[in-house]
């Protein structure tokens, strides 16, 4: 395909006829940027925006730019798997990779397979990320940090059996508190599968209820020596663990995430072994100081015991007990001399009561109204007599007196005065 006419502005009508089309013309530009020196292989300063993860493909897409342009970017998933922190808007970066032409867009961009960040190592940059997305959830918050035991029968270790770290672990437990069992979870501390073998360990001392403390660490080391204690799963490992844990990763100036999540950090793993257990001469001073102070303490209350017998054994109640009761006895004649007299004026205000009511109740007494010559008139079926309505001529009746009863029978009734007319 010839392009030599391409920009002269001279074209005759007979031209036309080789025109290409959009997609001829992109797969040229496509070539000639894939045969250019220099672009197949090219480094590129930029600020990262517009950044999307594809969910679907795991693909990065995003823009490079500077105060004046901006250059599209990819980077496949197959590449960025490799990266060690997640891009973000605003972050400057070295994009390394190979500039073509995507031809359906009808665009050129980088097709990135390498990503660092610009005046920070993509390792720091991953673990200031890791650990800032950590801290949000409150993986490092003091109040969910267990307490140490302060007499742990079992300790155990999760670090290489052949390292530095494990001998002096081992050295200054066993010096400072020879009675503590110490269980070893050997693992990788760097490198492929370190991680994992770490997790394991938590996991291990977790699900059989080992040990009562954990101590996790190794050696100092670079920042890629250090990595596996950086492993985001490891961390939360460490914070769902049930046993306390201790982190001893490097030397004092070095700190990991598992420093940061661990219920204790330790600058070595020497000073770890030492949180860890108590010092045996300590503890046996505090014993002996406490047999001193016990002792003094039973000798204080022995003596105040002592005075206490003395004074009671000097006291009426045990050199005369019969004088306390005699006047226990005394006491309790006059209580019952209170108790007599206040009977008899209940007894009399009682009496004085009855007598009222008797009169009360002997006033309205029928038989006494009786003895006075009034009567009370009954019928046969026994029903008071109440007014001449209730009987009729022929009706037998009968009317109590003081000294017995009289049997009639009614002759007539005559209309009168009522009792209460008069």
């Amino acid at each position: 395909m010839d392009y030599s006419g391409y920009g002269s502005g001279r074209y005759s009508s007979d031209s036309y006829r080789g025109a290409v089309t959009v997609s001829q013309l992109n797969d040229y530009l496509k070539t000639l940027f894939e045969s250019a020196p220099g672009l197949d292989r090219v480094c590129v300063r930029g600020e990262i925006s517009n950044f999307k993860n594809h969910i679907a493909s795991g693909h990065y897409y995003f823009r490079l730019k500077d105060e004046k342009s901006q250059l599209k970017a990819i980077m496949f998933r197959s590449d960025n798997i490799r990266l060690k922190f997640m891009p973000e808007d605003g972050m400057k970066v070295l994009a390394t990779g190979r500039i073509g032409v995507y031809t359906t867009g009808g665009e050129y961009q980088i097709y990135c397979d390498s990503l660092e960040p610009d005046g920070i190592g993509a390792l720091y940059q991953a673990y200031e990320q890791l650990k800032r997305k950590l801290e949000s959830e409150g993986l490092f918050d003091e109040s969910k940090k267990k307490p140490l035991p302060e007499f742990p029968r079992c300790i155990g270790i999760i670090t290489s059996d052949t390292g530095a770290a494990v001998r002096d672990i081992i050295d200054v437990a066993t010096r400072r508190f020879p009675v503590a069992k110490l269980l070893l979870f050997p693992s990788l501390v760097q490198g492929q599968g370190a991680a994992e073998n770490l997790r394991e360990g938590i996991r291990y001392f977790n699900s059989q209820d080992l040990c009562d403390v954990i101590i996790i660490g190794r050696g100092g080391g670079s920042i890629e020596d250090l990595w596996a204690f950086n492993d985001e799963k490891l961390a939360r490992e460490i914070f769902a663990s049930s046993i306390p844990v201790i982190s001893a990763v490097g030397h004092e100036t070095d700190f990991t995430i598992c420093d940061f999540v661990s219920d204790v950090r330790a600058p070595t793993p020497s000073a770890a072994a030492e949180l860890a257990v108590p010092s045996a001469p300590e503890v046996k001073n505090y014993l002996a100081n406490m047999v001193i102070s016990e002792g003094r303490m039973l000798l204080s209350r022995m003596a105040n015991y002592r005075n206490i017998t003395r004074r009671m054994a000097g006291s009426r109640v045990l050199s005369d007990p019969m004088s306390l009761i005699e006047d226990r006895r005394m006491l309790a004649d006059r209580a019952a001399d209170r108790l007599l007299s206040a009977g008899k004026e209940e007894f009399s205000g009682k009496r004085a009561a009855l007598s009222v009511m008797a009169g009360k109740l002997g006033a309205l007494d029928p038989l006494a109204v009786i003895s006075r010559g009034y009567s009370a008139v009954y019928r046969k079926d026994g029903k008071l007599v109440k007014s001449i309505g209730d009987v009729v001529p022929g009706d037998g009746i009968s009317f109590t007196t003081k000294d017995g009863h009289v049997d009639c029978v009614v002759e007539k009734t005559v209309p009168g005065t009522s009792v209460r007319d008069i």
